[in-house]
């Protein structure tokens, strides 16, 4: 029988083959070298996984382009569940006709997303996980019980 991999052991293999100072992803000023996205990924895989995340479960990823979304997408692949994406414009009906039908259990997601989440958490059963990226705004995460995204990296 032979060897399976999935894409985030085929992107291990990359990160293991270049110099750890190159960079792999760059949005506005700030970059990530290979090295870099490889562990801030695992470091979100674990804490995904801390939350009782399995593989086959859905994540949505709710969020603007950024680094921190490919970081949540390669810890979701890494622990075999399945990313969604989520679209930022999304009004509050098919923001929780999205949560449900897709069966999600977490949320990464940019934090002045916050009040359109409240709007829905309640409805949303599944969902017990959200992780809020940091941006321009300062919505109170308390308001779903989100946890801040480079918290769930160093916890």
């Amino acid at each position: 029988m032979g060897k399976t991999f999935n894409l985030a052991d085929l992107f291990e293999m990359v990160v293991d083959s270049v110099p750890a100072d190159r960079t792999a992803l760059v949005c506005g000023d700030h970059k990530v070298t290979y090295a870099q996205l490889e562990a801030r990924a695992n470091q979100l895989a674990h804490y995904m996984q801390s939350r009782n995340i399995k593989p086959g479960d859905h994540i949505g990823l709710y969020m603007y382009n950024c680094n921190e979304y490919l970081e949540a997408m390669w810890a979701c692949f890494k622990i075999r569940a399945v990313p969604v994406n989520v679209n930022y414009r999304y009004v509050k009906d098919e923001l929780l006709y999205l949560f449900d039908n897709a069966n999600m259990v977490a949320v990464v997601h940019g934090r002045e997303f916050v009040p359109a989440i409240a709007d829905v958490r309640e409805a949303a059963t599944r969902v017990h996980t959200y992780i809020a990226v940091a941006d321009h705004s300062n919505e109170d995460l308390d308001l779903i019980n989100a946890i801040d995204y480079e918290a769930a990296l160093s916890g």
